[in-house]
């Protein structure tokens, strides 16, 4: 398993020194990236609103500029962390993504556009987004969490790597939670439903480090949503309002 490191190493900083500029930019990526991503919902859906699809647009370009700025000035070498284990990945990602159709088979079937015009939801809701959505919730936190720790003790021995894997899937969950909480229809029990989706999504980004795995299982789940629950209160947030009671 190879860590591309950030080339302070090259610096003639010792192996201490480096280690903790490493886990401070790191963690600081991650505090970072935390705080935002519960904004981009809280702030475009719930203090303010604005059309969907464009929120969706917001969202995304988020997602990929913020991921490719920690690429550009928090990794050694961004081609290596893009291309590590690709094939593993996508093999995986590509495997997972039969869990995740049975998951969104689980809702209830909704009304849905036909033909032509089911084309457009399905390439921006679900394989944009989804992609989106698997690369912030999983492939950032996670590869993150490694790079924290590339170099150290931490990942020579197998239950090191373990528990650094442990702590990766935990920080994933994390994320996934406190970017759900910034939706209202969120802030209950039914983050538990993403959260669980979150420890199956993330597997082939989490065993391979590969960037590919987790975003094409995403994008099977939001790709089945949006065919089977085109009008889903659990996927493809945000989601409309429920109308008040009438009095």
């Amino acid at each position: 398993m190879t860590i591309v490191m950030h080339p302070h190493a090259r610096r003639g900083l010792g192996a201490r020194e480096v280690g903790a500029v490493e886990r401070r930019r790191q963690w600081s990526w991650l505090g970072s990236g935390l705080v935002l991503f519960f904004l981009i919902p809280y702030l475009f859906t719930d203090v303010t609103s604005v059309d969907r699809d464009l929120y969706y647009a917001i969202y995304i370009g988020a997602v990929f500029a913020f991921t490719g700025l920690w690429l550009r000035f928090a990794t050694g070498s961004p081609g290596a962390v893009l291309l590590r284990n690709w094939r593993t990945g996508t093999a995986l990602g590509v495997l997972f993504v039969a869990p995740m159709v049975l998951i969104a088979l689980q809702e209830d079937a909704t009304s849905r556009p036909s033909g032509l015009e089911l084309v457009a939801p399905i390439l921006w809701r679900g394989v944009l987004y989804g992609v989106a959505d698997g690369v912030i919730l999983s492939v950032f936190p996670i590869l993150a969490v490694f790079a924290a720790f590339a170099g150290t003790r931490a990942l020579v021995r197998r239950r090191g790597r373990i528990a650094v894997g442990a702590l990766a899937l935990v920080v994933s969950m994390l994320f996934t939670a406190v970017y759900h909480l910034g939706y209202s229809d969120f802030r209950g029990e039914k983050v538990r439903r993403p959260l669980a989706g979150d420890a199956i999504w993330s597997v082939p980004t989490l065993v391979t480090l590969s960037p590919l795995g987790a975003p094409i299982a995403h994008a099977g789940l939001h790709v089945s949503a949006v065919i089977h629950s085109y009008d889903t209160d659990v996927f493809l947030p945000p989601h409309e309002a429920a109308p008040e009671p009438s009095r």
